[in-house]
């Protein structure tokens, strides 16, 4: 694709396909927010925990939202996938699997092992 004076122009992004340990990285990113926002609801809930009987009655029936249960799970799946991509980064930081098969093998196993641990944990909660 050139422009009218023939100069390249770089690819749009609906030409352009991001690869896997690209979109990995976006998301280590994104759950880190996601964390940060997380522990205002962690903060929420500590709060009510101290504050007694009622409030804690008052927490539960807004927790029992789905919309509510919804971004909990999130939060916990967000906290694993962390979890799992800073383990690939202590991998990486031991100078280890840098080849592009390994890399995209360790991503495909970070994501099933993120998600195994939150359904583990959902399991339990």
């Amino acid at each position: 694709m050139a422009t009218p004076d023939n100069r390249p122009i770089s690819p749009h992004l609906q030409v352009y396909k991001l690869p896997l340990t690209g979109i990995i990285s976006i998301s280590h990113r994104m759950t880190g927010v996601m964390l940060a926002f997380g522990l205002l609801l962690f903060t929420y809930v500590a709060s009510t925990l101290a504050g007694g009987e009622a409030e804690y009655l008052a927490m539960q029936s807004v927790l029992g939202v789905w919309l509510i249960k919804l971004v909990y799970w999130g939060f916990v799946y967000a906290l694993f996938f962390h979890l799992c991509h800073g383990v690939r980064h202590l991998i990486w930081d031991a100078g280890q699997s840098f080849s592009l098969e390994t890399l995209d093998r360790y991503a495909r196993i970070e994501l099933a092992a993120s998600l195994a641990l939150t359904l583990i944990a959902l399991i339990f909660i």
